[in-house]
């Protein structure tokens, strides 16, 4: 398992940053250390814990060769995001959600088809038998596209998993993983409701700093898990390997008691 960040790192990140008493969401009392002139401080042990329960998640999905899709449009988020996800070999959505990515699918993956026979097509030269204005309106199609898509070129289906940075700026994201079924995993700051998501990571998830050691620590336990599974694969058949990966499994018991104060 991918080592979790420690909690002098965590804390030189800046993660245990919440929001001010006057926004911060009950359920979250849970994971809130105390309280320091009106704002909350999340208690980082809580964050450790959650974190390896979502490297376990993670580690289930990978070994059945599942999908994971990173979210994260705010702004201080969307490089991050993205490198994060290229360099675990998972899709990303970093600009915006496009509302039916999960209820719309086959719309959402139309779309995705036709950015790749465009791209396809412009790297073979099939779009020479076109007019010069022909060939600049489909070069702004495939820009327009790059846009809104991307991200997801390689996704062919409704991904497995979702990474999400900030489920209030995401909240359209968030319903359609309720609605479809979709487990994710999702930075939890104090302004949120925790039990929406299946792994909730308490944390900051404004300060860039937090959003990176937060993504990062993902995207290696992603990769981690990955090394892991080859490794356990070696000299053994595919049918093999299938037969013998954990099937993710959602939590059990998704009810909470808020810890009591003194």
């Amino acid at each position: 398992m991918s080592n979790i960040p420690s909690l002098e790192d965590l804390m030189k990140a800046g993660v245990h940053f919440g929001h001010q008493r006057s926004k911060w969401y009950p359920k979250m009392e849970r994971f809130i250390f105390t309280e320091k002139n009106n704002i909350h401080v999340i208690n980082l042990e809580e964050t450790q814990k959650q974190l390896a329960k979502a490297y376990e998640f993670i580690a289930q999905t990978v070994a059945t060769g599942g999908t994971i899709l990173f979210v994260g449009t705010k702004r201080q988020a969307q490089e991050i995001v993205k490198d994060a996800a290229l360099s675990c070999g998972m899709p990303y959505v970093v600009y915006r959600w496009l509302g039916g990515t999960l209820t719309n699918a086959a719309s959402v993956l139309g779309l995705v088809k036709k950015y790749r026979k465009l791209k396809e097509d412009k790297a073979t030269g099939a779009l020479a038998k076109f007019t010069k204005k022909e060939q600049l309106d489909i070069d702004r199609e495939i820009e327009r596209l790059e846009t809104i898509v991307g991200g997801i070129e390689k996704l062919d289906k409704i991904p497995d998993v979702m990474f999400i940075v900030d489920m209030k700026k995401e909240k359209t994201a968030v319903q359609e993983c309720l609605r479809k079924k979709v487990p994710f995993i999702a930075i939890c700051d104090t302004n949120v409701n925790p039990d929406l998501t299946d792994y909730p990571i308490p944390g900051n998830d404004d300060a860039t700093s937090s959003i990176k050691i937060l993504v990062t620590s993902i995207a290696a336990a992603i990769n981690d898990a990955r090394q892991q599974n080859d490794k356990a694969g070696e000299g053994k058949t595919v049918g093999e390997i299938k037969e013998n990966a954990e099937v993710p499994q959602l939590p059990k018991n998704k009810t909470f008691k808020p810890a009591t104060k003194e």
